[in-house]
């Protein structure tokens, strides 16, 4: 499995291409394909809002970028929560401001940008979990200054692309033996 692939289980999102991705409680779905999103409402579920959360349809390799385009439900924040991999205080520094996530709740789902930050806290979660073997270690790892960051915890450098670029790629050189 690859770490985007775990990354997405943490977010409680199950992708694989063709098959449906579900989400947590999900009370709609929206068929994605590379050119369209449709949004449907699923009979029984009792959907009367905004999309809380949904099913999609994979397509094609492009899925999701479409699920990031249309912004991840809320609850895919509060399944890292009660995983126990980040705190409030840790998603409120690495991906979203506590009051930013107060409106989002209210709509339902994250922006486009918001969702593509989270995913990229959980690959990097899910990478340094494969990296060092257990959830346990990796906690341990992500928040500890690390002379290979400039001393910096690697949970800390994850609010910028450029910061997770330099984790993962010191994840990659621990998980072959090259001195980090």
């Amino acid at each position: 499995m690859d770490t985007t692939t775990k990354a997405t289980a943490l977010l409680g999102l199950r992708l694989r291409l063709g098959e449906d991705v579900e989400v947590p409680d999900a009370t709609s779905k929206i068929i994605i394909t590379r050119y369209n999103m449709v949004p449907e409402h699923i009979p029984g579920a009792g959907y009367d809002g905004p999309w809380s959360s949904y099913a999609s349809h994979a397509h094609d390799k492009h899925s999701l970028i479409d699920v990031i385009r249309v912004g991840f439900p809320i609850g895919t924040i509060q399944n890292l929560i009660d995983s126990g991999r980040l705190s409030m205080v840790e998603i409120d520094r690495v991906v979203l401001p506590r009051k930013t996530l107060a409106n989002r709740k209210k709509i339902g789902t994250l922006t486009a940008e918001q969702s593509d930050r989270l995913l990229r806290v959980a690959r990097v979660i899910a990478a340094a979990e494969e990296t060092f073997g257990s959830p346990q270690k990796a906690d341990i790892w992500l928040r500890r200054p690390s002379a290979a960051l400039d001393d910096e915890a690697p949970l800390d450098l994850l609010d910028t692309e450029e910061g997770a670029r330099e984790v993962e790629s010191l994840l990659t050189r621990i998980a072959h033996g090259i001195s980090a």
